[in-house]
């Protein structure tokens, strides 16, 4: 009986370290993602585009750059916070490099355009990429030198220091593959059905094409 019950607790124990090697195992590969903030116009367009890439492990529709805490979406849209529409984007750095997902960001959006995006005008839709650290601010300014030099423009997008992000409520996360209903001007649509006819309406793709042509990422995928 005694040398049943040792057998028991070598068991147990041995079960405790096997779950205790999962759980650090997976808080170790969480502790490598990293993030990426950055304002490219309508923050659903942006996380609809970037949670495609290969890498990217998810996108988060927000604000930033202002100084109005908790912000919500009215106030943005109405002006005067100071916030930018922007999206959190976290990645695996194994999978795909920051620069890479600057790259495609360049190319996702109009940087020569200092007063909005597409059909969405004023300062909540301009552009921006934001950094935490010198490593961030280095590689982004390299980036937007390449991408400048590529596309034979000046890019008025700024590299910004990033403050708090403020994620924007659940009714405007993952908006473009939601199934709930909303009232358009052509009815009642889908989330996902009322973003693609507003991106398309918009012009981004069409925008983004006649500037980048074949090197534009997301172009028509929507």
């Amino acid at each position: 009986m005694l040398l049943q019950k040792r057998e028991i607790k070598a068991a147990v124990l041995a079960m405790l370290i096997a779950v205790g090697l999962c759980v650090h195992s997976n808080r170790a590969h969480a502790a490598e993602a990293q993030e990426l903030v950055v304002a490219g116009g309508c923050f659903w367009c942006v996380e609809a585009d970037f949670e495609k890439v290969p890498g990217v492990i998810g996108a988060v529709s927000g604000f930033t750059g202002g100084k109005t805490a908790n912000p919500t979406y009215r106030q943005v849209s109405k002006g005067n916070t100071g916030h930018f529409e922007a999206v959190k984007i976290t990645f695996d750095p194994d999978k795909v490099t920051r620069s890479s997902l600057l790259n495609l960001f360049f190319r996702s959006v109009d940087p020569t355009d200092a007063k909005g995006q597409f059909c969405d005008r004023g300062a909540s839709y301009r552009t921006a990429i934001f950094v935490s650290d010198t490593a961030e601010k280095d590689a982004a300014e390299a980036v937007k030198a390449s991408a400048e030099k590529a596309l034979g423009q000046e890019i008025v997008t700024p590299i910004l220091p990033l403050n708090t992000f403020y994620a924007a409520d659940s009714g405007h996360q993952d908006y473009y593959k939601s199934t709930a209903l909303v009232i358009t001007r052509f009815g009642p649509r889908t989330k996902a059905k009322a973003y693609k006819l507003y991106r398309k309406a918009c012009g981004r793709d069409a925008r983004v094409r006649a500037l980048w042509g074949g090197d534009a990422p997301f172009a028509g995928q929507s």
